[in-house]
């Protein structure tokens, strides 16, 4: 009895394995035959982040434009704008005889910002009250309100600085840069020392689209397969698929093996081909990533259940990406994003993976020190597995119960033809 239960056991997992294998490679299948999943699955990770790269390849943004209206016209005043000019970030392209001739140049968009120095300007500064310099920018690109602070903030610091040495005698010309400069100091940026856009800006983009084609293309399959099916069930009526597990296990085994070899092109091909920053350990690199995918593999199975047809995730998914950029912590603080929103960036895999990521690669952090980020990972994987299993258990009963109205139904059919065949025989008897 107890070999006959044992052979019975093992004769189940071998079913299940096979079974397991039967899905995964008629998920495969399924993929190579659709143009409209291949584009999302191997086109779009090939083509975005290579265009992402060569948008923001420069890194940093240098001559933003800029006006002078000089009121003062003096030698400080024209000193002043020669050096903002001098600096690589700034380009004055016209000096302009008043305010209004300025604005119309940043309406036709010929310049970026304006630089004006009131009448009194140089009459301040040799009197030695503070002088005042106006800067205008125009605020639809900010990076170009960056360096027109920047630089106009460093020149007005380095003329006050030459200004209070010249009016401010002392025995030698080190103890007059210690009277103006008593605390030398240098700026570094950290992580990022271009302070460049790239840098920050396009490791997030990589992370993200691994998810987002993840659940465009497995959704997309799923609609597929309703539109496909007599019964507009996601999953068919078959031996092969009534066992949760093999289903799930299957189809995330097929997804997977085309996600490895997707990973190793977003994650460390194009970023070496970019100069972006690398500072991670493989290792560290494949460990973290393994639950990023589970996560998003098993979310976008968990999501597919609910793809009616192939266009549904068109519509549902694809403007949740900029969404989710936002509120990643990337281009804003998560520390200063509000608790619902917070909430609702730790329910997506890709808000874990984009912290994380950027801290591995471009900060050179091990597991140990993104281990908040690598613990919510697992938990997503694990609490979307039971979803997706959830999701397909339903799916399977649901078929069953199709197909089993729509059996009766034909079976009553079949029996009312065949009493009513008997009917007539009999009166024509």
């Amino acid at each position: 009895m107890t070999n006959e239960k044992e052979k019975g056991v093992q004769g189940t997992v071998r079913e299940s394995i096979r079974d397991m294998f039967y899905i995964w490679r008629e998920e495969l299948k399924n993929i190579a035959h659709d143009s409209g999943v291949l584009v999302f699955f191997l086109l779009v990770p090939f083509m975005y982040p290579v265009l992402y790269a060569f948008i923001y390849n420069n890194n940093v943004v240098r001559n933003a434009t800029m006006v002078v209206v000089d009121d003062s016209r003096s030698p400080y005043s024209r000193e002043f704008a020669r050096n903002v000019n001098a600096t690589p970030d700034v380009q004055i392209v016209k000096y302009c005889a008043n305010i209004e001739e300025a604005r119309r140049m940043l309406d036709e968009k010929k310049a970026y910002g304006i630089l004006y120095f009131p009448s009194e300007f140089s009459d301040d500064l040799n009197s030695g009250r503070q002088a005042t310099v106006t800067l205008f920018s125009d605020m639809s690109c900010l990076l170009y309100y960056k360096n027109f602070l920047l630089s106009a903030t460093e020149v007005s610091l380095e003329m006050g600085k030459q200004i209070a040495l010249t009016d401010s005698p002392a025995s030698t010309r080190e103890m007059a840069q210690i009277k103006v400069n008593p605390v030398p100091n240098e700026s570094i940026a950290l992580f990022n020392p271009l302070n460049g856009f790239a840098d920050f800006l396009v490791p997030a983009i990589l992370v993200l689209v691994i998810q987002q084609t993840l659940i465009l293309g497995i959704c997309m399959l799923a609609g597929t397969a309703r539109e496909k099916n007599r019964f507009r069930t996601l999953i068919p009526v078959s031996r092969h698929f009534h066992g949760t597990l093999r289903i799930v296990f299957g189809k995330a085994l097929a997804y997977l093996m085309i996600y490895l070899l997707v990973c190793c092109w977003v994650l460390v091909i194009v970023p070496y081909l970019f100069n972006l920053p690398q500072l991670a350990k493989g290792t560290t690199l494949v460990l973290f990533f393994l639950p990023y995918l589970f996560a998003s593999i098993f979310f976008a199975m968990a999501l597919s259940g609910f793809a009616v047809s192939r266009e549904a995730p068109m519509v549902l998914f694809v403007f949740t990406s900029v969404v989710l950029l936002f509120i990643s912590g990337v281009s804003w603080p998560l520390h200063a994003i509000r608790g619902f929103w917070k909430v609702v960036a730790y329910l997506f895999p890709s808000t874990a993976g984009i912290q994380g990521f950027i801290g591995i690669n471009s900060m050179g952090a091990t597991l140990y020190d993104v281990a908040f980020n690598y613990k919510i990972l697992w938990v997503q994987a694990g609490v979307y597995f039971i979803l997706a299993c959830l999701v397909y258990r339903y799916q399977i009963i649901h078929a069953r119960k199709v197909w089993l109205a729509e059996y009766g139904r034909l079976k009553k059919q079949v029996e009312e033809r065949q009493a009513a065949g008997d009917g007539t025989a009999s009166d024509v008897n």
